[in-house]
């Protein structure tokens, strides 16, 4: 019915390509975080529960910012030095996401992987770019990277090729949008999308930046959702949707329900020897492997 309508290609030439494993995983929140949930379930509109819960499922204390900046402005209106007086204070255990970061980063590092970090909002990307840097030592332009909406053609360039041939390089801050058509970072294999943006397709072309020709490893995503929150709600609403496309698209006589059922895996037989770790597996409420 829609063969002279609607194209929908599903990128069988990725077929050639070592693989994809994309994972959803539902973090439990610490205690602080919850508190500052239930508060976030009062906030009038959804934009604002987004953004705002953007900074809490990243650490709690980051609310600070998100209630004097709003979500929409410049990188350069996050005031470093104050961002960096907090990273000196806060407790790292109270921040899920964080947490899960700092992990993943160490066993990118000692596994010779590089990282792509994705969020839809500037400042939880500012936030794990001032950590990286407290924690490693490290510095924007020789191991870590950043492009958001503001970023000129020239400082993308250089910032994609510098990451993509750089030994010293390790970790890519993109915002989402920023991320589309044209940004190439095959010099990544990890991927950490750090929020659910409730337009599916923006989400898997920013999984693209890396999962594309030219990339020689395996590409392994993690999406991060924070459990028992409304950012819960907006990934079952996503997935919803990325539902109803697949079946009204690829369903034939053969198709059975489970053909389109988000799968639960368990964490010790993911096959992701990251996952599979005692450094990420503690926070993991739920896997899911789309």
């Amino acid at each position: 019915m829609t063969s002279k309508v609607l194209h929908y290609y599903k990128g069988d030439f990725l077929d050639e390509l070592p693989g994809l494993d994309d994972f959803t995983v539902l973090l439990n929140l610490s205690g602080r975080q919850k508190a500052e949930v239930e508060k976030l379930k009062k906030l009038g509109t959804k934009f604002k529960r987004s953004s705002v819960g953007s900074a809490v499922y990243m650490h709690p204390q980051l609310k600070y910012f998100s209630d004097n900046i709003p979500a929409t402005d410049k990188l350069s209106m996050v005031n470093d030095e104050k961002m960096d007086g907090m990273l000196e204070k806060i407790d790292m255990r109270d921040g899920v996401k964080a947490k899960f970061f700092l992990n993943i980063l160490s066993l990118c590092e000692s596994a010779g992987e590089k990282l792509l970090v994705f969020s839809q909002y500037l400042l939880p990307l500012k936030f794990l770019e001032r950590l990286a840097m407290k924690v490693k030592g490290w510095s924007p332009g020789r191991e870590t990277f950043m492009i958001s909406g503001d970023s000129n053609s020239e400082l993308r360039e250089w910032s994609m090729e510098r990451f993509n041939n750089s030994p010293d390089a390790k970790v890519f801050f993109g915002s989402i949008k920023a991320c589309g058509e044209g940004i190439s970072l095959v010099g990544a294999s990890r991927i950490l999308i750090l929020d659910v943006h409730l337009n599916p397709s923006v989400t898997r072309q920013a999984i693209g930046r890396a999962f594309r020709p030219g990339q020689k490893k395996k590409v392994h995503t993690y999406r991060l959702v924070a459990a028992d929150s409304p950012e819960e709600e907006d990934h079952i609403t996503c997935f919803r949707k990325e539902l109803i496309s697949k079946m009204w698209f690829e369903w034939n006589e053969y198709c059975g329900h489970q053909d389109f059922d988000v799968k639960t895996v368990d964490v010790n037989e993911c096959g992701d020897m990251f996952l599979e770790s005692s450094l990420l597996q503690e926070d993991i409420k739920v896997l899911y492997r789309r």
